[in-house]
């Protein structure tokens, strides 16, 4: 069930019937008539618990196309609401301890902002998640040269990756859960990638406070693909502070080391005895600017970890944990690595919802993913997908509280 909602003026629009039943479709309607303009006012706490589903409104215009917002909300109260222009998850509603709910992503109150400037604020990253070096890669004899947007190296698919297109959106109503299904066909030669590739990314809320995410792909030519979110967490509530004080355990035994440019050298080095080491809960903060290298070429912390996995099994890969407010993130997943970023970058020029400033390491990123690089390591986990072959990954970001 979905709708057309005014949250300017807090008026119910208009209400399109899918062929999903005339009951879905009047609980759609009251479902949308019930929650009022302030349903997702960003940057501001909620104990509101709305009825399930899925509503739907305009969230602005980019290149003359319409662009819109989905609105996911569980039986208990959790909402996500994700936008297809970039597959963007612009806000992420879920309880503390005491039940009160607070938005834990980072982004923007409209699409034209994404557009100016963001650096990928919850995006779908594709079609190659992190680094590719030097910007090329050579596959069946040839070498295919990329968009080089990171100082020569390839990032995050390109000039115009995954996240700046208009996905095609099907919002649907399951046993699991509200969910959306978008889709994309990146053309032979996009970025400088081989192969016709049609994506589909489907996000779930389900009833057991997770976000699902599902990413499926065919190409008609060999072509890597690596697909990911790029979502940053601040568990306190997007602005409210930074993120150093959160404790982080990641499933891993070992990492990808870089080079000064964030290119994985190759190794994957053990994390016993270096601050990598977050095999049992540590604050994020704790060791984040000890005179390491690895930390400083990354300026804190910005690499993969190498799960501790059979390849393709679906297992706990990070658990983190916000002490103050009790919420707790589990991040599962397909994928064999994690990239966590700890909002290096971030410096206080980017004003997010409800005016909230995002300072120096106010948000995460954990992304779930085949290694950086992997097109040019051969003994890194093979990122090809062959014609005939469908790329699946999956990856589960669930809520609870201590």
């Amino acid at each position: 069930m979905w709708s057309d909602w005014d949250f300017g003026s807090g008026r119910l629009v208009s209400v399109r019937r899918q062929a999903i039943g005339g009951s879905r479709w009047l609980a759609a309607a009251m479902f949308a008539a019930a929650i009022g303009s302030a349903f997702f006012a960003a940057g501001a706490a909620s104990t509101e618990a709305p009825k399930p589903g899925i509503v739907r409104k305009a969230f602005g215009r980019v290149e003359g196309r319409p662009v819109d917002l989905f609105l996911l909300t569980n039986s208990r109260g959790m909402r996500a609401a994700i936008t297809n222009y970039g597959g963007i998850v612009v806000e992420l509603w879920v309880p503390d301890r005491q039940g009160r709910l607070a938005d834990v992503v980072l982004g923007y109150p409209a699409v034209e902002e994404y557009v100016k400037a963001s650096p990928y604020f919850g995006a779908i990253i594709g079609r190659y998640g992190n680094r590719i070096g030097k910007a090329r890669f050579t596959l069946g004899g040839k070498e295919y040269r990329l968009a080089a947007n990171d100082h020569g190296n390839h990032l995050h698919g390109g000039i115009k990756g995954f996240d700046k297109v208009i996905w095609q959106a099907q919002p649907a109503e399951t046993p699991h859960g509200p969910q959306l299904t978008l889709s994309y066909l990146s053309r032979d030669g996009e970025e400088g990638y081989p192969g016709n590739l049609e994506a589909t990314v489907t996000y779930r809320v389900t009833a057991d406070n997770a976000l699902e995410i599902e990413y499926r792909a065919t190409a008609d030519k060999p072509t890597p693909v690596n697909l990911t979110n790029h979502s940053y967490f601040n568990l306190r509530g997007q602005g409210e502070g930074d993120i150093l004080g959160h404790h982080l355990m990641l499933c891993a035994d070992r990492f990808t080391p870089v080079d000064a440019e964030l290119i994985p050298t190759g190794e994957l080095r053990p994390v016993e005895g270096t601050p990598f080491d977050f095999r049992t809960p540590v604050a994020i903060g704790k060791r984040i600017d000890q005179p390491d290298e690895q930390l400083r070429f990354g300026r804190g912390y910005d690499h993969n970890f190498v799960l501790n996995k059979k390849p393709g099994e679906m297992s706990l890969a990070a658990r983190v944990v916000e002490p103050s407010t009790g919420r707790v993130m589990d991040v599962l997943t397909t994928e064999p690595g994690i990239q966590f970023y700890s909002g290096n970058f971030l410096d206080g020029t980017n004003v997010g919802k409800g005016g909230k400033v995002y300072r120096h390491r106010y948000g995460f990123c954990l992304e779930t993913q085949h290694f950086p690089d992997s097109p040019n390591k051969p003994h890194f986990p093979s990122t090809i997908l062959e014609p005939g072959k469908e790329y699946r990954s999956r990856t589960v970001y669930r809520f609870s509280t201590r």
